[in-house]
């Protein structure tokens, strides 16, 4: 419940509650805390209970954990039924771009493999990405707005 509170805030919290409250009257406010969280979750573990039986046997399995999304998902990837896992280690994705990279400069991918295993370090077959400007040719002017000067 309280996962993401650090010591800091901790400490902030129980400040502010003894200035807010009193040292006399703070001792009965946590008893009221607890008691309504205490209460909240009966009810909320009563509801499930009726939600169950209400359900069924067919749903004796059913977890309310499952209807949060991220949940579903995590437990759909884990089942192997689908073959989800061996599509996921057979994808190499830097082979999968070096490929790309071969066929946009219109080389062999077999040579560039073995050449581009062996000069990593060179250069050769990087692609600049940097923004450099293009210096116009000395016969072509750059436009001229007469109205801008």
């Amino acid at each position: 419940m309280f996962n993401d509170i650090g010591p800091l805030e901790l400490v902030a919290l129980v400040v502010l509650a003894v200035l807010v409250f009193g040292p006399d009257k703070l001792p009965k406010v946590i008893q009221d805390v607890t008691r309504t969280i205490r209460k909240i979750r009966e009810f909320s573990d009563s509801a499930k209970q009726d939600i169950r039986q209400e359900l069924g046997p067919e749903f004796k399995d059913f977890e309310f954990e499952d209807l949060n999304p991220k949940t579903f998902i995590r437990k759909q990837m884990e089942n192997d039924e689908l073959g989800l896992k061996e599509l996921r280690n057979g994808f190499d994705l830097k082979k999968e771009m070096a490929e790309v990279t071969d066929a946009v400069h219109g080389r062999d991918p077999e040579s560039s493999a073995s050449s581009s295993t062996s000069s990593s370090g060179s250069g050769r077959g990087r692609v600049d990405m940097s923004k450099k400007p293009e210096t116009p040719a000395a016969e072509d002017r750059p436009p001229f707005d007469a109205d801008a000067t």
